[in-house]
């Protein structure tokens, strides 16, 4: 796009500046969501509820099959560092 184009498109600067920003928080969001060590720390934190008796044996099931998933794909496409941290 020439220089006429550029000055054409100033004014909507903000709009595309703000798309940019939305886009990486998506992106960070996405990438702690399935972080391996986050998915790890969801697991415990459900068993230990369980074993406290806060949720019975059915909702255990179906959260820990959720985060399962949710790790098979942060393990497939490598989305966290594994440390707690995402890339």
């Amino acid at each position: 796009m020439g220089l006429i184009g550029e000055v054409l498109l100033l004014p909507f600067a903000p709009v595309r500046g703000s798309a940019w920003v939305i886009r990486q928080v998506l992106d960070e969001a996405e990438r702690l969501y399935y972080d391996p060590a986050t998915v790890r720390a969801e697991l415990a934190q459900l068993e230990q509820r369980l074993e406290e008796g806060e949720i019975d044996d059915e909702e255990f099931d179906r959260r820990e099959d959720e985060l399962l998933d949710r790790l098979e794909i942060g393990l497939r496409g490598g989305a966290g560092t594994g440390d707690g941290t995402a890339r």
